[in-house]
């Protein structure tokens, strides 16, 4: 199964993706897509050799120049990985079931939009949860609405920060998110 990453920022997740598929004969890591140019996903992808691709937000909105890019790569799954635009209508058609978001709190909780990254960690801090963690879902045309594959949870403490609990759920992604997609590879989920 022939992948693409489609990142907006620094790709830690993305080369952690990379990185556990190297070597992989079930899944490659075939084209590394983001929305900014200067997205430091970028390099990390081409120190791993990873073909990559800048699609503006109005690139993205026409099918002609993305889709060709995803037909030379061979690209049967998407997978984004801290990408904040919301993908079009034709891009979720075109890969319905195949394209995977990883969110960073336990949807439907603090989910939609607005709520990404640190804004998520600082509403689970001022609201005093006692548990974050990670959702795997599917994407649908509703921003953090598709069908839930997978969920992580971490205990809080009363005296974690954001950025506490930025690290928390940092670590579960790290853990859990390129186990699911082999999973998904394989038909397991």
């Amino acid at each position: 199964m022939n992948i693409a990453i489609f990142v907006s920022g620094n790709g830690t997740n993305c080369e952690n993706i990379i990185s556990y598929f190297e070597g992989s004969t079930t899944v490659k890591v075939a084209l590394v897509v983001s929305n900014r140019a200067d997205a430091p996903a970028l390099e990390r992808a081409r120190r791993h050799r990873i073909d990559t691709a800048v699609v503006t937000k109005t690139g993205l909105a026409s099918a002609a120049i993305p889709g060709k890019i995803l037909d030379e790569h061979k690209v049967d799954f998407i997978v984004l990985a801290g990408f904040l635009l919301m993908i079009p209508a034709w891009l979720i058609e075109r890969y319905r079931r195949h394209i995977i978001n990883i969110h960073p709190a336990l949807l439907p909780q603090y989910g939609g939009p607005g709520m990404y990254g640190r804004h998520v960690h600082e509403a689970v801090w001022r609201n005093h949860e006692r548990q974050s963690g990670i959702t795997i879902h599917h994407v649908s045309e509703v921003c953090d609405g598709g069908d839930i594959i997978f969920q992580a949870a971490t205990d809080l403490q009363p005296g974690d920060t954001p950025d506490d609990i930025a690290a928390r759920v940092h670590r579960l992604e790290m853990e859990y998110y390129p186990k699911v997609i082999e999973q998904l590879a394989a038909g397991e989920q």
